[in-house]
């Protein structure tokens, strides 16, 4: 084995490595899987108005520590909520994503700075944020990385045809018996999970 070959195996003879390389692939398979999507849709606020939400789920999940098995138990309902609120404010007020993205992004984020003050001496890591966790990473966060992986793509392979026909002519497709508004929600809710995977693992500033 010569020393190039060795130097670049060498890293992944340690299991917090190997568990990086892991995750990073997942996010890598299902950031470009729905880029597509957030391109037509115009969806590219939403990495940063989900991060900004997750305040609030960060501080429960850190107050709770002791008693919940993992963060994960609060933060996918929170990304799940966040979407779902997403889609209903614009449905039924007629504002954009965006539009919508902002408004729920500011106050949630305003919720959360007032329960991180409530919550003396809870100390949230802005550089995990921003940067993200991915040699941190724990077997757990594996399993659940790869089992939401696996719903996206599936998920995604399954009603491509649907939500491309709904994307770009929602009329049509309500015409042909399909129901942009659900198609619209399951598209909310799938990037809001593949965010907040990718934000544990490059963090906000490269989702």
């Amino acid at each position: 084995m010569d020393i190039i070959t060795e130097a670049a195996v060498a890293p992944f003879q340690y299991g917090f490595m190997v568990r990086a390389l892991f995750v990073s692939i997942l996010v890598g398979i299902m950031c470009p899987v729905l880029g597509a999507y957030v391109v037509v849709r115009g969806l590219g606020f939403m990495s940063d108005g989900l991060a900004h939400s997750l305040l609030p789920g960060l501080v429960v999940a850190a107050l709770l520590v002791a008693v919940i098995s993992s963060e994960w138990i609060i933060l996918v309902p929170n990304a799940i909520a966040f979407a779902l609120l997403i889609g209903f404010l614009s449905k039924r007020t007629g504002l954009s994503e965006d539009t919508s993205i902002g408004i729920l992004f500011a106050g949630l984020f305003a919720l959360g700075l007032t329960l991180l003050t409530a919550a003396r001496g809870l100390k949230v890591s802005l550089e995990s944020v921003l940067l993200g966790q991915v040699l941190g990473v724990s077997q757990d966060d594996v399993l659940v990385t790869a089992a939401l992986a696996v719903v996206v793509v599936v998920l995604l392979f399954a009603l491509h045809k649907e939500m491309v026909f709904a994307t770009f002519d929602p009329l049509g497709a309500s015409v042909m018996g399909l129901p942009p508004r659900v198609l619209d929600y399951v598209l909310l809710v799938l990037l809001a999970v593949v965010i907040l995977i990718a934000l544990q693992a490059v963090g906000i500033v490269l989702v």
